[in-house]
């Protein structure tokens, strides 16, 4: 066992110094002087610090709120808002026969229950109209929800009307018991009292002719007092159920109108408010929302009062009117090729009235050129948010000729700004190159690539470094191929590798020591492969084991020796069990001597069999080699 452990330690330190023998010292290939870590750090988290100072600011083209009247009407997400307003530019208009008949409709029943109508409002009318307009699919079924409303308010009021009606009664009979109580009180005397009263003289009407139970101390008009109290009572209790119903009702009436309004469904808000009108006659149109309620605030807030049905027909009236004038607005400077300003105007139109008809009609040709202009701005502010002021400035050109009024200036200083600290970061880290500031050039180079990241000259700087990292990793390559053991691979690579451990002394030893080594194994690769084409395949096996004793670790030597091993069986057996004998304790000088003769019978021309043959002839026979004794008896054998 002590044997093989042996053998095994022996077989790895001959592995260790055969095609390539390190140093002495045990000393590593002595590292380059070139930084292997030739990338920059990774950027940190952290956006760096702007060269300029305070970055441009990203000016959105909605707002989000629209003031109208001095109130400001909150138009909700902006991402929506902009996503609501590109589908918007991108339908046909709603011109077609239906949406007509449906404006129609809207203005019919606005006219029908106007208070300037000839005849003056009609509820009902107008009431059978709302049906027919909720038909239209741009109506979202409002008409139809208005409808309900004014129909639940009219069964509230008939409920009050008959509440109203039970009080009248009641009241009708309160008097009628307290005038029947009344003349009682006055009249009802016992008669058998009156006669003897008046036999004694006293006077007609005197109380005293009034028993317990007659008149005021009758039980029946105690029980008359006990009825008149319980005919207040309900009525009361009526008067409170109808106030409560007519609040409840007009709340709930309100809650619509107050969801149209935010919604910017102006026309419902106004047929609303002239319906309430005409439902509820009593003067009392102040709204009945929570004072601490946004709605409550856009109104307290804005212009200091509390909201009523009448600021709401007034303010959708004015939203209306605004809404025609942005679109004349957008008009006219879209035929002055003014499309960054037409573009605000328009969306300030869709924002305030995208249900009203200037909006809703808008010929598609100008809402697509706006759309255009629109998705090329938007992706502007991209590019700027991303760093790519070579596609910023490629849309910068094309704005400035689609639109006149476009404001370059914030976006050309932006990209003149920042182009310039980019350049100059990649010149200052080619100055720290040059004087081998690595560190330095790393650190300036990330400051122009967080600046911008698609510099052009950021590939230009890439090829500069791009010689020195390579032969960083070729000589990283050499290193991890010569501690492997893989000199093949060594000898594949060596028109890269050369150049790039050039000098370097230690390494050049080394690729010198393999590459001679390795030549030397090709030539007697060679050299075996012609004798086994002429059939002497034992001297091409007796020419490569030599060398496989010197060089155990090569793949390709040791493959062509199994290549031939079959071919060479009884020969190399004669070999093994000749040195067998010769190696053994005590030595068997004749059997291996025996051995070595047969294996000169198979392969007379074996150089092996011919060393081991005179190495123990020499042990038995000490006498001189040139005696013609020892040189007839070698030339026999």
């Amino acid at each position: 066992m002590k044997i093989a452990i042996l053998s095994a330690l022996a077989v790895m330190g001959i592995a260790q110094g055969q095609v390539y023998t390190p140093p002495t010292g045990g000393g590593k290939p002595a590292q380059s002087t070139t930084p292997s870590d030739t990338t920059t750090k990774t950027p940190a988290k952290e956006p760096a610090a702007s060269p300029l100072g305070q970055e441009i600011p990203m000016l959105d083209p909605s707002a989000e709120t629209i003031t109208v009247g001095g109130v400001a009407i909150p138009l909700g997400d902006n991402r929506l808002l902009k996503a609501r307003f590109e589908k918007y530019l991108s339908q046909p208009p709603e011109s077609d026969e239906a949406a007509t008949r449906y404006r129609a409709s809207i203005a019919e029943i606005l006219a029908t229950i106007s208070p300037f109508r000839k005849e003056g409002p009609n509820l009902y009318t107008a009431f059978k109209l709302l049906p027919g307009a909720s038909a239209y699919p741009g109506d979202a079924n409002l008409c139809m929800s208005l409808a309900e409303s004014i129909y639940m308010a009219m069964l509230a009021k008939s409920d009050v009307n008959g509440l109203n009606k039970l009080n009248l009664t009641m009241e009708e009979e309160k008097q009628a018991i307290i005038r029947t109580g009344d003349w009682k009180a006055r009249h009802e005397q016992d008669k058998a009292l009156v006669a003897a009263n008046a036999t004694n003289g006293a006077k007609p009407g005197n109380k005293s002719a009034q028993t317990p139970g007659s008149g005021i101390n009758s039980l029946m008009y105690t029980d008359t007092l006990k009825r008149i109290a319980e005919i207040e009572l309900l009525k009361k209790t009526n008067i409170a159920r109808t106030e409560a119903q007519t609040l409840k009702t007009k709340a709930q009436y309100q809650v619509s109108m107050v969801q149209w309004f935010v919604q910017r469904r102006y026309e419902h808000v106004l047929m609303a408010a002239r319906f309430y009108n005409q439902i509820w006659k009593d003067g009392d149109a102040t709204l009945r929302v929570d004072k601490n309620s946004d709605v409550a605030k856009l109104f307290s807030e804005s212009v200091g009062v509390s909201p009523t049905v009448a600021s709401l027909d007034s303010l959708s009236n004015e939203a209306i009117r605004e809404a025609g004038k942005y679109i004349e607005a957008f008009d006219l400077m879209l035929t002055r090729d003014e499309l960054h300003s037409a573009s605000q105007r328009l969306m300030e139109a869709y924002a305030l009235g995208e249900y009203l008809a200037p909006v809703a009609t808008l010929p598609l040709e100008k809402k697509r050129r706006v759309l255009e202009y629109v998705r090329d701005l938007h992706e502007l502010y991209g590019t700027l948010q991303a760093r790519d002021y070579t596609k910023t400035k490629e849309l910068a050109d094309k704005l400035k000729k689609a639109a006149k009024d476009f404001p370059s200036s914030k976006v050309d200083s932006a990209i003149a700004g920042y182009t310039l600290a980019s350049d100059l970061a990649i010149e200052e880290a080619k100055a720290h190159m040059l004087a081998k500031e690595n560190d330095k050039a790393a650190e300036k180079i990330k400051a122009a690539t967080e600046i911008w990241p698609t510099n052009p000259n950021l590939v230009e700087f890439r090829k500069l470094i791009k010689g020195a990292s390579g032969l960083v990793v070729i000589r990283n390559d050499f290193d991890r191929l010569l501690s492997e053991g893989n000199f093949r691979e060594i000898a594949k690579r060596q028109y890269e590798i050369a150049p790039a451990i050039q000098g370097d002394a230690t390494r050049e030893d080394a690729f010198k020591q393999i590459m001679g080594n390795l030549v030397k194994i090709e030539a007697a690769l060679g050299k075996a492969n012609e004798f086994s084409k002429v059939g002497q395949n034992y001297a091409a096996w007796e020419q490569l084991a030599e060398l496989r004793e010197q060089f155990p670790d090569d793949p390709k030597l040791g493959r062509e020796l199994e290549l031939l091993a079959p071919k060479v069986a009884d020969f190399t057996k004669a070999l093994d069990k000749a040195r067998n004998f010769e190696n053994r304790t005590p030595k068997q000088t004749g059997s291996a001597l025996s051995w070595y003769l047969k294996a000169r019978n198979i392969h007379p021309q074996s150089k092996l069999a011919a060393d081991g043959y005179k190495r123990l002839v020499q042990e038995i026979l000490p006498a001189d080699d040139s005696s013609p004794t020892a040189e007839a008896g070698t030339t026999k054998n």
